[in-house]
């Protein structure tokens, strides 16, 4: 049985908010990149990171290759760029929706409030980050 365009995508979106509901019970320091990246992105951009995830196919735009993302810049890994795209509080409104779950409010949710201030928020999109350039293919 197929399922209707509408249905993937509620069926997409109530996977994305799984993995934000598993973020606020569990303490999140000890996570590596890796770690980060299989747990909360590859969902949708799959484990080799090549945006074949098994929820890709639910959604209304392309999911990129993480992969190629230097290849793209013209060989320059576009870092605080990244960090902003996955930290996601700082869109800009004018430039329409965002299609991509906000993980910096979902990283600062995770845990005891007091444990995860905003100093572990941007440690854990450092992780992230830091893990996307080292799988940077040519």
């Amino acid at each position: 049985m197929t399922v209707p365009r509408p249905g993937r995508i509620l069926i997409a979106t109530i996977v994305a908010g799984v993995g934000c509901l598993g973020a606020k019970a569990e303490d999140l320091s000890s996570y590596s990149g890796a770690g980060l990246y299989r747990a909360y992105c590859a969902s949708c951009h799959g484990v080799d990171a090549q945006g074949d995830g098994p929820v890709a196919s639910s959604l209304k735009v392309e999911v990129p290759d993480l992969t190629g993302i230097a290849r793209r810049q013209r060989g320059q890994f576009p870092t605080d760029r990244i960090r902003k795209i996955i930290d996601g509080r700082m869109t800009v409104p004018p430039h329409g929706t965002r299609e991509m779950p906000v993980w910096g409010q979902a990283f600062r949710a995770a845990g005891a409030p007091q444990s995860q201030d905003e100093t572990q928020v941007q440690h854990l999109i450092d992780l992230l980050v830091a893990y996307l350039q080292s799988i940077q293919r040519e």
